[in-house]
């Protein structure tokens, strides 16, 4: 599964029309109901109704919010497998550096063939794990920081 090639960037038109369907979608996403019924209409002007559940409604109006900043869009099953150039590309690092925390242990793998496999899944823990110790650095910098304020910084 190819997770970075052959994406497009949403055109002027997509971005308007996903920002405006965004804001209608999410008025539906807040109600408790776990299934909604969206009409859609054939190229006869014919209306068919969909059932969709809540869940992939909140999905679409995430989808809509990415569409409408102009960001390319491709869902992926959590049990998907990327390879190590593709998680290095979702992690905004080079590959080198991703194989080395690949065979360091900090990022579980399988080997498929000789090919190294990273579950999505594992790859966004690893990445959610970063973000959080990133964080916990910048507040310990800013504590650090209002602590010694004749630094500068308040």
């Amino acid at each position: 599964m190819n997770t970075t090639n052959n994406l497009s960037l949403p055109s002027r038109l997509d971005i308007e029309t996903a920002l405006a369907s965004q804001r209608e979608l999410a008025a539906f996403v807040s109600t408790k109901s776990e299934t909604q019924r969206i009409h859609m209409f054939d190229e006869k002007d014919q209306p068919h109704v969909i059932e969709l559940p809540s869940s992939v409604v909140r999905l679409l109006v995430d989808i809509l919010a990415e569409l409408a900043e102009g960001n390319a869009v491709r869902v992926m099953p959590v049990h998907a497998e990327v390879t190590t150039q593709e998680a290095a590309d979702l992690l905004n690092v080079s590959r080198p550096y991703l194989v080395k925390l690949v065979e360091s242990g900090q990022l579980r793998f399988h080997k498929t063939g000789k090919h190294r496999r990273i579950r999505f899944a594992d790859l966004m823990e690893y990445k959610a794990k970063l973000e959080a110790k990133s964080e916990a650095a910048m507040s310990e910098l800013v504590r650090q920081a209002q602590e010694h304020n004749n630094l500068g910084y308040e």
